[in-house]
């Protein structure tokens, strides 16, 4: 890691709204949060998940939206997470966390009902390995474990072979898709939480890359 992530990353731990368990912590079910995420927000409003969330500009983008929502961002990389975390902590805004930890333990962050809904937005397709794929059965049987009932899933994606992907594990499970939409900018009229513009969104856009969404229920 170079100094200047060291940097950040050493005052990302120091944000009151930043937390990374660790692997026991997790796996022996002492993460204090866990089941207790309402009483860190001070309120019982809903709560949504954002999964790999790089700098965190969606989650922000979303608690800026939706003040009365609040918001985890989560990814395994600290320093990443520095901007979004220090844009929060600068202008109070209250209903942001983020949490470091690998997404294969999310299911140890959570209790059951916790989350109201998830955002998926721009994770790495997997094209070898299936089974890491963050809309796989595999972390969808993970999310089920504390998502509330009729929660939404989101997934905002440059990835031809994810977006196809995840059609089919909707179709074959007979999930219910809520949205389909294959070229979000091409719309006459895109909704402000679709025109959230991330880091990496950005890059893909100038290449001329179509970014796909899929919202659906896993009920």
């Amino acid at each position: 890691m170079s100094k200047n992530k060291l940097i950040k990353f050493a005052e990302t731990e120091t944000f009151p709204n930043f937390f990374q368990p660790s692997r026991e912590e997790l796996l022996s079910d002492h993460f204090d949060k866990k089941g207790q995420w309402h009483v860190f927000f001070q309120n019982h409003n809903p709560i949504v998940l954002e999964l790999g969330c790089g700098r965190g500009e969606y989650s922000v983008g979303l608690a800026q939206l939706y003040p009365d929502k609040n918001f985890i961002a989560m990814d395994r990389k600290g320093a990443r997470m520095w901007k979004g975390c220090k844009y929060t902590v600068d202008n109070q805004m209250n209903n942001v966390a983020f949490l470091r930890t690998q997404i294969d333990n999310v299911n140890f962050c959570f209790a059951k009902h916790e989350i109201d809904e998830i955002w998926i937005t721009f994770p790495d397709p997997q094209p070898k390995k299936e089974n890491k794929r963050l809309t796989s059965l595999r972390f969808l049987d993970r999310y089920r474990q504390f998502l509330a009932s009729d929660a939404k899933i989101n997934l905002k994606t440059d990835s031809d072979l994810l977006y196809q992907y995840t059609q089919e594990i909707i179709a074959k499970n007979h999930y219910k898709t809520l949205i389909q939409i294959d070229d979000v900018y091409a719309q006459v009229f895109v909704s402000p939480e679709l025109n959230i513009h991330t880091y990496y969104e950005n890059l893909w856009l100038e290449k001329g890359m179509k970014i796909k969404y899929l919202q659906f229920v896993i009920d």
